[in-house]
């Protein structure tokens, strides 16, 4: 008899175990509004969860509703024309964003037409204020990347995430409501679409800005950003 209750109290102690178990693993739901410095809905902004995008977006009221892991730390959102915001979770089921308040990270729309000097000091100056995204760095002067054919050959193979079609890069596969949505390219402060033929030997740096990152290039920003510094740069 007391072997029967004792295995009734170890099964129930085992179910009970189990179901906080899968307590603790349940998503948290998380909803609010993202407002632009009127306090107008923003619409259509995405939704990122520690630097990756999501499939939620606001809707015509600026409001969102996501389900997030308990181990998520960060949700931001992604607009284009207003930049982006990021806040930590902490917790928290209600979270709101209002650009144009302290709270905001804003980043004005970049007006640069592809082919104009667009970049200069204001990467420089805008580059801690977006540390919160992933940003990987290749050293050209590295030895390692002289067996190296092309610049394309070096960013597949020492950045996870990215894909080379021809001339096109695309981030951690990138894409709005059209498809798959290009990487903007700036070599030496210039902007490109398409990613250039420029042999390893004169590649300085490439800086590939995800999530976050890429906010200070505003919309244009959206699939990520390779920043490319040359050899034949003056500092």
């Amino acid at each position: 008899m007391k072997i029967k209750l004792l295995f009734l109290i170890l099964i129930s102690a085992l179910c009970l175990t189990s179901t906080n178990a899968q307590k603790s693993n349940k998503k948290i739901t998380i909803t609010g509004t993202v407002l632009d410095v009127t306090k107008g809905p923003i619409m259509n902004a995405i939704i990122m969860i520690d630097d990756q995008k999501t499939n939620s977006m606001t809707d015509a009221k600026g409001t969102y509703k996501i389900k997030v892991k308990p181990t998520a730390i960060k949700i931001g959102v992604f607009t284009f024309g207003n930049g982006t915001s990021e806040q930590v979770i902490g917790g928290r089921t209600q979270i709101d964003f209002k650009f144009g308040t302290m709270s905001a990270q804003t980043t004005p729309v970049q007006s640069v037409a592809p082919g104009d000097e667009g970049v200069g000091d204001s990467y420089g100056d805008n580059k801690k204020k977006f540390s919160t995204g992933t940003v990987n760095k290749i050293d050209g002067s590295n030895k390692k990347y002289a067996s190296y054919t092309s610049m394309a050959q070096m960013i597949q193979r020492e950045v996870t995430g990215v894909k080379i079609s021809g001339s096109s890069v695309i981030i951690q596969d990138s894409k709005n409501l059209f498809g798959s949505v290009a990487a903007l390219i700036v070599v030496d402060g210039v902007y490109m679409d398409v990613l250039p033929d420029i042999p390893p030997v004169n590649v300085k740096s490439i800086e590939v800005l995800k999530g976050a990152s890429a906010g200070m290039y505003g919309s244009r920003g959206y699939g990520g950003v390779i920043v490319i510094k040359t050899k034949l740069q003056n500092d």
